[in-house]
């Protein structure tokens, strides 16, 4: 079948419509493109300012961290220096104690070992007490108390035949922490009108170490 020149007219006509769809179809999808690569600029930038204030946060909590830290240790330290003339009074009057120090460190092999208050008599008595401090007693104040009583001769040959006894003072401490404590031999002393006093039934059995 002959092709005529209408026909030749008319398939010119429908492939100039064809390429101008084509190039409207071009263009919105050059103008989505552009749209999507501005959104992953904006997404990237939102990213970079949350890392940024990521770091910000994580230097402020490292801050307030180590503040609350010092804040601890300097309550830690006012704790002992409310216990230390009260505690001091009891170990000498009460038991005797002719060497009362506060704040004993010593290392020994590569070991540490801390004592809030270290109390000793030689002659006669001969004995030794640890006092623990803490402003909030808990259930690992006595295991840690009890480490300490354990280790001491290692430390302290010195006093290897010396009787050896703890005492747990607290600022803070429930009624049950304390009959746990009595429970394992320890003194307890509480804070009462800004000083230490014992706070133990009269046939307590303190536990030699």
């Amino acid at each position: 079948m002959a092709t005529t020149s209408e026909d030749v007219w008319r398939l010119l006509a429908e492939l100039t419509a064809a390429q101008k769809e084509t190039d409207k179809q071009l263009k919105e999808v050059s103008q989505q493109q552009k749209e999507t690569e501005l959104l992953l600029k904006e997404v990237s930038q939102q990213q970079k300012e949350n890392a940024q204030q990521q770091k910000e946060t994580d230097k402020q909590l490292k801050e307030l961290g180590k503040q609350i830290g010092g804040l601890g240790a300097k309550f830690g330290s006012f704790t002992e220096g409310l216990a230390l003339p009260s505690m001091e009074k009891i170990l000498r009057q009460r038991f005797g104690m002719e060497v009362i120090s506060p704040s004993v460190r010593v290392s020994k092999d590569g070991k540490h070992l801390e004592i809030d208050v270290l109390a000793y008599t030689n002659g006669q008595l001969n004995t030794a007490y640890i006092v623990e401090v803490k402003s909030h007693a808990r259930e690992e104040s006595i295991s840690q108390l009890k480490s300490i009583l354990q280790r001491f001769r290692r430390f302290f040959p010195e006093h290897k035949d010396k009787k050896l006894y703890g005492i747990l003072a607290a600022v803070h401490l429930s009624s049950e922490l304390r009959e746990k404590i009595l429970q394992e031999g320890f003194y307890v002393a509480r804070i009462h009108d800004q000083v230490f006093e014992l706070d133990i039934p009269d046939n307590f059995q303190p536990r030699l170490y």
